[in-house]
C-alpha cells in the first residue's frame, strides 16, 4: 500500500515531474518512464525517506541518476558513423525556431551538463540545491555549467544546429 503522502505529492506534481524529466532526456515518453521508474524506486524506499512531507529532492535526485544510469548504458551501446546524415532546411514553424534550436543545442550536451543547466535555469534551483540533487560538490556544478553554457553559445553563435 503506497503511503499517502506520497500518492498525493505524485498527483500533485506529476507534470513538472515529467516537464523536468523532459528537460533532461529531450523526449516526453521516455520522460514518463524515466519519472515512474524513479518514483517505483521512491515508493520501495520510502520507510528511509527522512522529509516525507516534501520528497521533492529526493525524487528529483532519482530522476537524475536514472537518467544518468540509462544514458550511460544507452551510450555504451552507441554505434558511431562515419558521416553525418544530411541537415534538414529551416523548420516551416518558424515561431519555433529558438526553442528549437536551444533544445537542439541541449542534446549535444553530455548528460551532467545538460542535468545542471536543466537544474539551474529551468528549474531555478540554487548551486548548492543543483549540487545537493546531483550529488557532486558546488565547484562541480559551477564547472559543468560554465563548460555546458560555452558549448550552447558556441553552437548557437556558430550556427552549427
Amino acid at each position: 500500500m503506497v503511503d499517502a503522502r506520497l500518492a498525493d505529492y505524485v498527483r500533485g506534481q506529476w507534470p513538472q515531474l515529467v516537464r523536468y524529466a523532459t528537460a533532461l532526456c529531450g523526449d516526453a515518453a521516455e520522460a514518463e518512464e524515466l519519472v515512474q521508474s524513479a518514483l517505483v524506486r521512491v515508493a520501495l524506499r520510502w520507510p528511509l525517506i527522512r522529509d516525507k512531507d516534501n520528497p521533492d529532492a529526493y525524487v528529483r535526485r532519482a530522476i537524475a541518476n536514472g537518467y544518468l544510469t540509462v544514458w550511460r548504458r544507452v551510450r555504451s551501446r552507441e554505434v558511431r558513423v562515419a558521416e553525418t546524415p544530411d541537415v534538414a532546411g529551416p523548420d516551416a514553424m518558424s515561431g519555433f525556431d529558438d526553442v528549437m534550436t536551444v533544445g537542439r543545442a541541449l542534446a549535444t550536451l553530455p548528460p551532467r551538463q545538460r542535468a545542471v543547466l536543466v537544474l539551474r535555469y529551468l528549474e531555478d534551483r540554487s548551486e548548492q540545491e543543483t549540487a545537493d540533487l546531483l550529488g557532486c560538490s558546488v565547484g562541480t556544478v559551477k564547472s559543468q555549467s560554465a563548460k555546458a553554457l560555452a558549448k550552447l553559445r558556441g553552437a548557437v553563435e556558430g550556427g552549427e544546429l
